[in-house]
């Protein structure tokens, strides 16, 4: 085995079963033909680099192009990074800096996403690459018949269980209504859908439909000694309204057979806990969701809408896209649109831009990343005008793994 840097190129075709498996093996999994089939569709719809060491893939990374809600600006072009795998016995040796540097330096120069978005399987791994973690996920399950507050008002319409063809019809048309307001939702094509819902399982969704929400879910089934206590695993649950958004909770607190409800992809600000009677009843526990990287921050802070005026310079580190590095004016106008160019005057504030992409979308605030030492005052009080500029009204959440 040689030493040397991998050489990275892109991939075609006649490279996908090979490549393939080399996200099986680097993942400890095994596809399904099914899987195979939908991952194929993906390969052929992204932009995918392998990097090599003589003929042999050792490691590879795609690009799905995605578009997600901002603040205040709705649908803007993210780089959706995808299938980041290092082949086993092949780590330590530059394999994934290599292609994190292909994939920023490709999107500095095309200059049509400025925002590179993904999911991290380990959660140390990215920051050196200038992702900073940006939305916050809530792990939850809720025991079967919990009671809602008596002010809870669930509606009249009756929910109903549909075969797929008929539910997508409804869950397409909800999704598209919600999607504009919910910061960090993707915008999904059919392609999209059919791979989010693949029919492969042997476990097979089931969709709940009415008139303002929908929800699809798995049953795990436990015939327990006592008596059923099967596992209802929602996969989402997307509500136009609040009144929806209950009347399908309280379907899904009621399904006969069941033990348990369980949601492992809800936002942390999502109003469930608060329907209930006893708040505890919704075990939570809350994990990273989205990460993002800013590939360009003069292209990329502008994509968005700030809740409040500034004017900052900030001194900005990044060695891995020196091209961001240096000193920035950061203005922002009264209707929260912002201005980004270079400047000599003195900085207000010092970090990097891993803290800019966690701040981005909102779900991060200035004060953990300033106590951690991350963020330098150099002004007395930037870091609260930071802050105010870059909050959001709502936490900002990502439903679609990629």
């Amino acid at each position: 085995m040689t030493t040397a840097t991998p050489r990275v190129r892109l991939l075609d075709d006649s490279d996908f079963e090979v490549f393939h498996r080399v996200v099986n093996s680097a993942f400890l999994t095994t596809s399904t033909d099914g899987e195979v089939a939908r991952d194929r569709l993906l390969f052929g719809t992204g932009r995918f680099h392998g990097a090599f060491d003589g003929d042999d893939l050792i490691g590879g990374a795609g690009i799905l192009s995605k578009r997600m809600t901002m603040p205040g600006t709705g649908s803007r072009a993210v780089a959706g990074v995808t299938a980041v795998a290092t082949a086993p016995g092949n780590r330590r040796r530059g394999v994934l800096t290599s292609l994190m540097r292909t994939q920023l330096e490709g999107l500095h120069e095309e200059a049509a996403q400025p925002i590179a978005a993904l999911w991290s399987a380990e959660a140390g791994i990215y920051g050196r690459f200038g992702y900073g973690p940006a939305s916050m996920r809530l792990f939850t399950g809720v025991p079967r018949g919990s009671a809602f507050l008596s002010t809870v008002d669930c509606g009249s319409d009756r929910v109903r269980e549909l075969t797929r063809d008929a539910a997508f019809v409804a869950m397409k048309e909800i999704y598209e209504q919600v999607t504009p307001s919910r910061i960090g939702w993707l915008a999904r094509t059919d392609d999209d859908w059919a791979h989010w819902y693949h029919e492969d399982e042997p476990n097979p969704f089931r969709f709940a439909v009415l008139s303002g929400a929908y929800a699809a879910y798995r049953v795990r089934r436990d015939w327990a000694i006592r008596g059923p206590q099967h596992k209802v695993d929602v996969h989402e649950i997307v509500a136009v309204d609040p009144v929806s958004y209950a009347a399908m909770w309280r379907y899904l607190l009621d399904l006969d057979l069941v033990g348990e409800v369980i949601h492992n992809n809800l936002a942390v600000d999502d109003p469930l806990p608060h329907l209930l009677v006893n708040p505890r009843a919704a075990e939570r526990r809350v994990g990273d969701g989205l990460w993002l990287r800013l590939v360009d921050v003069d292209r990329a802070l502008v994509e968005r809408r700030y809740s409040a005026p500034a004017d900052l310079v900030l001194e900005l580190g990044d060695a891995f896209c020196p091209w961001n590095a240096g000193r920035w004016r950061f203005t922002v106008d009264s209707d929260g649109s912002a201005r980004v160019r270079r400047s000599d005057d003195d900085a207000d504030l010092a970090l990097s831009t891993t803290e800019l992409g966690s701040l981005f979308l909102g779900g991060v605030g200035v004060a953990g990343l300033a106590g951690a030492g991350r963020i330098g005052e150099l002004r007395s009080g930037a870091l609260a005008a930071l802050g105010l500029a870059f909050s959001t009204e709502h936490q900002p959440h990502s439903p679609d793994l990629f």
